[in-house]
């Protein structure tokens, strides 16, 4: 099964890998030489919060924008400084206020399933597929009462949410959708760009993402009013409201929002790497795809019809009957055999619903959003109430990180030769 054979490291045998992994680090000669213009010029921010030309900030950040909207393919591109920034902006942009609920995802970012709550708003978790670990469209239907407003869909791990599904719930109860893109720019959804399928899309721009600038994000929309809202959210839109005469002020509590100029000079340069990046990922990905066919209990990651992966993470399903062994000890013998899966892998991240803020119902100190006399429904929290998500967390889902360049198909045989020599000896550890 494996090309590897011996005694498991975990009983004192020779591991299949004994050297660390590379890291990742897609910062080349093209981001020094932009960070140095930058600091020559002298001009590290260039935002101004009053009507004019620097409303929407310095030449970089500016030319970053019309750039990300030529690539994607959308009318408007939104530079924030963070994807989180992002996200909040987008809540205000839709119009989400007090005594609404958002319908949101248990299991990714911990931004996508709180950010209702910056307008006092109620999130509303619905479960997610199993196979592709997007919201699951048939549960989502089944969380929508009279309050709800708007959906936070989450492209998880590479690939986009079946936002066909998604956007015809919406067009039929007339919600507005955000995508959380952070984990999809470059790839593809029904031929446009993912990520670009909703109201508006949020791509990260983090140190840990394909592309990157330390810290930034991407909103993108095809609606002129909504980019206008997101860039007032964005630059303090409280202070120029009345110059610029914008009639409608819900949400427009402004924050600093802003890119820098370093930070946009840098995202542009690794903008045009993204298709090598991805394509390298890809390859990776595929060829341990191929290695892990067939492994009993093991389940490479499944693509969606008409989607293009990007691979930012590598979700592997394990099946506890199948195998015959729990997941944790599973986990603990693939890392000493060298496969240095980080502290989460076994599970990725607990379903928020369980996490104190939301299973308590604390947020703010007087009560809000619960028990504010706006909101009119009743949410859930208790365990049980998305169970795809539960199973993932506690028995099924192994995530890898490392599948990017410069890693090779020489390091993707280590993973799968250390899977499969556990489970050449699975007795051993019953």
């Amino acid at each position: 099964m494996t090309g590897r054979s011996g005694k498991l490291a975990l009983f004192g045998g020779d591991p299949v890998r004994k050297t660390a992994f590379p890291s990742y680090n897609s910062l080349g000669e093209e981001e020094k030489k932009a960070v140095m213009e930058v600091m020559d010029e002298g001009v590290l921010s260039d935002f101004i919060a009053s009507q004019g030309e620097f409303f929407n900030g310095g030449k970089r950040v500016r030319r970053l924008e019309e750039a990300w909207a030529e690539k994607f393919g959308v009318k408007h591109a939104v530079a924030m400084n963070s994807a989180t920034s992002g996200i909040f902006a987008a809540v205000g942009a839709v119009g989400v206020g007090a005594g609404d609920e958002v319908i949101v995802s248990p299991y990714n970012m911990s931004c996508s399933a709180s950010c209702p709550f910056v307008y006092n708003a109620i999130p509303v978790f619905a479960d997610i597929e199993p196979e592709y670990f997007c919201l699951d469209p048939q549960s989502i239907r089944e969380r929508l009462t009279p309050q709800t407003k708007a959906i936070v869909a989450v492209s998880s791990f590479g690939q986009s949410a079946d936002y066909e599904a998604i956007m015809a719930i919406a067009e039929e109860h007339q919600l507005m959708v955000i995508d959380d893109a952070a984990h999809v720019a470059g790839g593809t959804y029904k031929g446009r760009s993912a990520g670009t399928a909703a109201h508006v899309g949020i791509y990260s721009l983090n140190a840990h993402k394909i592309i990157q600038c330390g810290e930034g994000g991407i909103a993108v929309t095809d609606d002129d009013e909504l980019a206008l809202r997101l860039r007032l959210i964005r630059n303090h839109a409280e202070a120029v409201t009345g110059e610029m005469e914008i009639e409608n002020l819900d949400n427009m509590l402004g924050w600093n929002y802003r890119m820098t100029e370093l930070e946009a000079a840098v995202a542009y340069e690794q903008l045009q790497k993204m298709d090598r990046l991805n394509a390298e990922r890809r390859a990776l990905a595929e060829h341990l795809t191929r290695r892990l066919q067939g492994m009993p209990g093991i389940v490479a990651p499944q693509v969606r019809e008409d989607c293009g992966h990007v691979y930012y993470l590598f979700p592997i399903l394990f099946k506890e009957q199948a195998v015959g062994i729990s997941r944790a000890r599973f986990v603990e013998a693939l890392i000493a055999e060298g496969i240095p899966f980080y502290a989460r892998a076994a599970g990725y991240v607990k379903p928020y619903y369980l996490e104190p803020m939301f299973a308590k119902r604390t947020v703010y100190a007087n009560g809000c959003p619960f028990d504010c006399s706006c909101y009119q429904g009743q949410v859930d929290y208790s365990p049980g109430i998305c169970p795809v998500t539960e199973r993932l967390y506690e028995s099924e889902m192994i995530m890898n990180t490392y599948c990017y360049p410069p890693m090779t198909t020489a390091d993707m045989d280590d993973i799968a030769d250390a899977f499969g020599k556990v489970l050449d000896n699975l007795e051993l550890l019953r």
